[in-house]
């Protein structure tokens, strides 16, 4: 499986973003897919999942920001950033998993090259 992200940018404190992963290869469907993030000197934290079956699960820092969504027929999955902070500044990536939930970035196998999100105050 082939993953990438984009939507990526810059933006002022307050605004928003929408990320997309696209997958190629593999069958999208039978995959959880997560999305975490990297910020400068930072380890890699987890962000948002979205289970095979459209559940969702956030890192409590995102909750009510951020939202993941997944369409299947597009083998893509989103995540909607709102009321973003300075402190969601980092590199965004997304990943697979064949867990049903999972926040341990051990358990995803394939991941995406990445695309930087810089939130300016």
């Amino acid at each position: 499986v082939q993953l990438q992200a984009s939507g990526g940018g810059l933006v002022q404190a307050g605004g928003s973003l929408r990320l997309s992963c696209a997958a190629s290869g593999g069958t999208f469907s039978i995959y959880g897919m997560g999305w975490f993030r990297q910020a400068p000197g930072k380890e890699r934290e987890f962000v948002a999942g979205v289970r095979r079956t459209f559940g969702t699960y956030y890192a409590n820092f995102v909750k009510g920001r951020f939202t993941i969504s997944r369409d299947n027929a597009k083998k893509t999955v989103y995540l909607q950033m709102n009321s973003l902070k300075p402190e969601d500044t980092a590199v965004y990536y997304c990943a697979t998993t064949p867990r049903v939930e999972t926040a341990d970035e051990d358990e995803y196998d394939y991941w995406g090259q990445g695309t930087l999100v810089t939130v300016s105050s």
